[in-house]
């Protein structure tokens, strides 16, 4: 019997975990469907009724079929019920309950109840962070407030959730054991990295205005800045690029993943000053790198990094970056533990057993 696997965004963190599951679970047979990772507003309104018609019949065919939570799973059973008797497992990389849209009529409440319809027709449901699984069933009820009659029992909903979910944090161990990239960057310059998506939600304005204040300053340092785009890019990015031309070493998405990993290896610091985060792949890849990790305190961060990594306001990311800035040796001899081996793949592949 084999594994289906179906991904309507294959990129980025989503491909990652796809491509290491493939790598992993070699004496399986998989059967794997992608979509690719564009539009995932319409990958999450309309991916099941694609995905109905791709998949052959499941006549003892599947075992498993695990997804991310882009996918309505509710929707494809119910076209196609001759899955259900494989064992569903839905993966939430993020959850659209707590999304910060930038006004309220941007907030579609279909893609949060979407991923509540899924969840509760899903037979398990893991979470890539604690973070990310107590958030989500929080503001369960509160998504339901909008409904103005013939509201669900939520509490009913709540515990059915909890009942089949635990966490399973995002695998990054294996992978980057395995890198040798030489020796680290000795500069007398900081190397300042921040790799996120080039949206909103990464909070850019927050970072580049730091950077402003050290620049106006005269404090001498280096930036990369990497990060995938899309159709639309904050126009802080173009006048970064402009304010902070004298400062940059790399200003945009990396051509190769041993190009990106190099980069990581050479910063200094690695930055998040997000306002939407239930994991951050790329702040923990250039943790285990050594970077750095600078974040701030909230969503999925202090449940990683300990306090010395922590910072309160944009004030305190500021003095933070000059102090490292004034000093790079000390910073490069600050060592910070902790154990990379709970980043492992090797929890994934019970799942199929």
């Amino acid at each position: 019997m084999k594994i289906l696997i179906l991904e309507p965004f294959y990129g980025g963190s989503h491909k990652q975990l796809i491509d290491l599951i493939q790598q992993s679970v070699k004496e399986k047979d998989l059967e794997l469907i992608t979509q690719t990772a564009k539009k995932w507003h319409w990958r999450a309104r309309s991916s099941a009724v694609w995905y109905s018609q791709k998949i052959e019949d499941n006549v003892g065919r599947y075992s498993h079929i695990f997804s991310s939570s882009v996918l309505n799973l509710c929707e494809l059973f119910g076209l196609r019920p001759d899955l259900k008797s494989a064992r569903s497992i839905l993966y939430f990389h993020e959850n659209q309950l707590v999304y910060p849209v930038q006004t309220v009529q941007d907030r579609d409440f279909q893609f949060g109840y979407n991923q509540i319809l899924s969840a509760l027709a899903a037979d398990e449901l893991l979470f890539n962070s604690e973070y990310n699984l107590s958030s989500f069933l929080q503001n369960i009820p509160k998504h339901f407030k909008i409904q103005p009659d013939f509201k669900p029992d939520t509490k009913i909903i709540v515990k059915k959730i909890r009942d089949k979910s635990r966490v399973l944090y995002f695998p990054i161990y294996e992978e980057l054991k395995l890198l040798d990239l030489g020796e680290k960057n000795s500069s007398d310059v900081l190397h300042i990295v921040w790799a996120h998506r080039w949206e909103h939600d990464k909070n850019p304005e927050s970072f580049f205005q730091a950077l402003y204040t050290l620049h106006e300053e005269g404090f001498s340092f280096k930036i990369s800045v990497l990060g995938e785009t899309y159709s639309q890019v904050p126009p802080i990015f173009e006048e970064a690029r402009s304010i902070l031309s004298d400062h940059i070493l790399q200003f945009g998405f990396a051509k190769t993943k041993e190009e990106y990993y190099s980069i990581l290896r050479d910063g200094d610091v690695i930055v998040s000053t997000a306002i939407h985060e239930f994991f951050g792949v790329s702040m923990l890849e250039g943790f285990y790198l050594g970077c750095f990790p600078l974040v701030p305190n909230r969503l999925v961060y202090p449940e990683i990094y300990s306090e010395e990594c922590i910072y309160n306001t944009d004030t305190q990311l500021y003095k933070k970056l000059r102090n490292f800035i004034r000093n790079p040796s000390a910073l490069r001899s600050r060592k910070i533990f902790t154990d990379f081996q709970k980043f492992s793949i090797k929890p994934f592949l019970t799942l199929f057993e």
